[in-house]
């Protein structure tokens, strides 16, 4: 086993695991209890694609202009609860790749719209998660979801290795 997936180690990804996962509920909560509109959000970030070094890309901004800001009621809406589905995910170990997956994306759009604050930190921690793989979940409700979830697919007919749809 590699050091990385041993309870030992994982008792260390599973702190930092909640740990990120308590950032994304709060700043979700903030959102949703709030008064949070994304649409200012991204015509700040359009703002910032002048000058010699612009914060933000222009390919980028086209897409928060053309995309993203007129469906900004759906985008606002994704961010909140995108965010706070993550946390829980992670707070939990439930979903926990998929989770780390949807908060690292989330951090990258963040980061390429100009806003540096927490997110290269937020982002290099899930980065983290991601590699130690199962690790991040060994204290987690996915230790015992996933074997279960393989097993009912395998046993329901539904799995790679089923003999009854393999060809002879």
């Amino acid at each position: 086993m590699k050091w990385w997936k041993t309870p030992q180690a994982a008792v260390a990804w599973t702190i930092l695991r909640i740990w990120l996962g308590i950032q994304w509920i709060e700043a979700g909560w903030h959102k949703i209890t709030g008064d949070f509109d994304a649409s200012g959000f991204m015509a700040g970030a359009i703002a910032k694609t002048g000058g010699e070094h612009p914060a933000v890309q222009g390919w980028y901004a086209a897409f928060l202009e053309n995309i993203a800001l007129p469906n900004s009621g759906l985008f606002s809406f994704l961010v909140e609860w995108g965010e706070l589905l993550v946390g829980i995910g992670l707070i939990l170990g439930a979903a926990t790749i998929p989770a780390l997956i949807a908060g690292a994306f989330m951090n990258l759009n963040f980061l390429l719209a100009g806003t540096t604050s927490t997110n290269p930190i937020l982002y290099t921690v899930s980065v983290i998660l991601l590699f130690t793989g199962s690790g991040a979940y060994y204290w987690g409700i996915d230790r015992f979801a996933i074997p279960y979830i393989k097993e009912r697919m395998h046993k329901g007919g539904h799995g790679f290795n089923n003999k009854a749809t393999t060809s002879h």
